[in-house]
């Protein structure tokens, strides 16, 4: 839906600027996806492995730019030089650092504390980078954005 980014205008002098999304809306809709996946893994192995692992890729490709995760809690996905919203494509590139998580998470011991090294990885870049990209939304040249912010009023 590009008319919900339609009207965003970048801070500062560049093309492709936007304010950082609030950081606990981000772990909050993230941590609404991992409900969803874990879910979906309680179903009948390996289907339900396989379903979480997909809707974890593809998750942030739904009409939008959002996860389910992100539509209730208000942000959405963009390319921010095309303010475009982000398509399958881009969603499935951003989100291979958690499809790794997950996939690890699967073997006892050692791949949870890589799931675990994964996880905290992106969320120190979620929190120290000024635009708030972590290594998915860089590989696939998108932001997360707080859309309720940025609308234009009719």
């Amino acid at each position: 839906m590009a008319g919900e980014v339609g009207g965003i205008h970048p801070f500062g002098s560049s093309a492709g600027m936007y304010p950082k999304a609030q950081v606990l809306n981000r772990f909050i809709a993230k941590l609404i996806d991992l409900f969803i996946v874990a879910g979906a893994a309680g179903l009948v192995d390996p289907v339900g492995f396989l379903a979480g692992l997909a809707y974890i890729l593809v998750c942030d490709g739904f009409a939008g730019g959002r996860s389910i995760g992100k539509r209730l809690i208000g942000l959405q996905t963009i390319l921010p030089e095309t303010r475009a919203v982000a398509g399958f494509r881009e969603s499935i590139i951003r989100n291979v650092p958690f499809a790794v998580a997950q996939m690890a998470f699967a073997v006892p011991y050692v791949g949870w504390i890589v799931s675990a090294v994964v996880i905290a990885f992106e969320a120190v870049l979620i929190i120290g980078n000024e635009q708030g990209r972590r290594l998915g939304d860089e590989l696939a040249g998108t932001q997360v954005l707080d859309a309720g912010r940025l609308a234009l009023p009719d």
